[in-house]
């Protein structure tokens, strides 16, 4: 009984040897130029100018496409500072795009900037330019502030959100302080 069960082991085992080999599936859809040349995760970037510290960027992932010349970037984070160094507004944003020529950023999806005075601005798009140190969108936005509430579309502020206009206003509100 025994020679049975090793003859029968045996010839399933040198049965289910054989030349067949198995071939890994190869995905053929992989596109080779939209390869990163450099990627990181849970980045954290600092702007300077003349040893001063402008701004932090925080980002879960970034990805560079060298032909591109873009970096894109995904849950966005950035504190910007005053000239003395103290933080003075901070921007989210789901995800960005950086201009590697121009360094201009762009924020993309639920955008949230909100400056130590308690001003709050709400878009879907947001464009930080680099060299005015400017932000704007021609998108619908909508900015509340201890003592007012604006919505309306195409806006431009400082950076620091000290000093905007919203160029076509489809609501204002002013808040009644409580005494």
């Amino acid at each position: 009984m025994k020679l049975k069960v090793v003859i029968l082991f045996s010839f399933l085992f040198l049965h289910s040897c054989s030349d067949d080999k198995v071939k890994p599936t190869i995905n053929f859809e992989l596109n080779e130029d939209r390869i990163p040349v450099q990627e990181s995760w849970n980045s954290r970037i600092l702007f300077t100018e003349e040893d001063k510290i402008k701004a932090v960027l925080f980002a879960n992932h970034l990805a560079k496409y060298e032909d591109e010349q873009k970096t894109y970037l995904d849950t966005v984070k950035i504190n910007f500072y005053d000239d003395e160094g103290i933080p003075s507004t901070t921007l989210t944003s789901k995800r960005g795009l950086v201009d590697d020529i121009s360094k201009n950023m762009f924020a993309i999806d639920s955008v949230v900037v909100v400056n130590s005075d308690g001003v709050v601005l709400r878009t879907q798009e947001l464009t930080w330019n680099n060299f005015t140190k400017k932000i704007t969108s021609n998108k619908f936005v909508r900015i509340e502030s201890p003592k007012e509430i604006i919505e309306g579309y195409g806006f431009e502020s400082d950076q620091h959100l000290n000093k905007y206009v919203i160029y076509d206003v489809t609501y204002s509100a002013e808040i009644e302080e409580n005494q």
